[in-house]
């Protein structure tokens, strides 16, 4: 299933210009092996979100990718499979004819695919009813920074950016495109000395 134009993440990736920290991430890991799974719920966040194709899946596939498996069910472990969700721009919104895509994820995930009309870096708030608990105590993670990293700086999430993807075959051109210039936006603002946006958790790690 290709996905529809994402008029959304064009119009608020203007509002970086007014506040560039919407596009930093909180953590920057490879890939889902590396996040600190003990620890984030050792400092107080309860439930995961991720991103779908190339960063869990490869794109448009619905299994993990297999040497995520031991870190993907150690994630479901760590939180409960009812603490993980799938929030994707394509399985589970409107792209997606009767939801067809997102039941076959829950079944090859094991994990609640979030049904939503607004596209990411819209939403927001799908999200934080679907798991009723407060914004801050929630992880975010994938690997597009104006999608992903900038929806959940907007919801007060703990924002986590897997920087290398999975596979570009069968990936959509414009995301080809992006992406490679969203790695050097975060480098350029790596350089400019710009931190993410206040979160408990980020706040709590510089200080150890």
């Amino acid at each position: 299933m290709v996905q529809s134009f994402n008029l959304s993440g064009i119009l608020n990736a203007f509002r970086l210009i007014a506040n560039p920290s919407l596009a930093m991430p909180h953590i920057i890991v490879n890939d889902i092996r590396e996040i600190p799974m003990a620890s984030l719920k050792k400092h107080g966040i309860k439930a995961m979100a991720f991103d779908k194709d190339n960063c869990l899946t490869a794109p448009y596939m619905s299994n993990i990718h297999p040497p995520f498996k031991e870190a993907w069910d150690r994630c479901k472990d760590t939180f409960g499979k009812d603490n993980v969700t799938i929030v994707s721009n394509s399985a589970g919104t409107l792209d997606d004819e009767n939801g067809k895509e997102a039941q076959a994820l829950e079944v090859s995930l094991g994990v609640h695919v979030l049904r939503h009309t607004d596209k990411k870096p819209s939403g927001g708030a799908a999200l934080m009813s679907h798991l009723k608990i407060p914004h801050d105590q929630i992880a975010f993670v994938g690997d597009r920074i104006l999608t992903d990293i900038v929806y959940g700086n907007l919801n007060g999430n703990l924002t986590i950016w897997t920087k290398q993807v999975i596979s570009e075959k069968g990936d959509n051109k414009p995301a080809l495109f992006i992406r490679r210039l969203e790695h050097h936006l975060v480098k350029m603002l790596h350089h400019l000395d710009i931190k993410p946006s206040p979160h408990p958790f980020y706040t709590n790690k510089v200080k150890q």
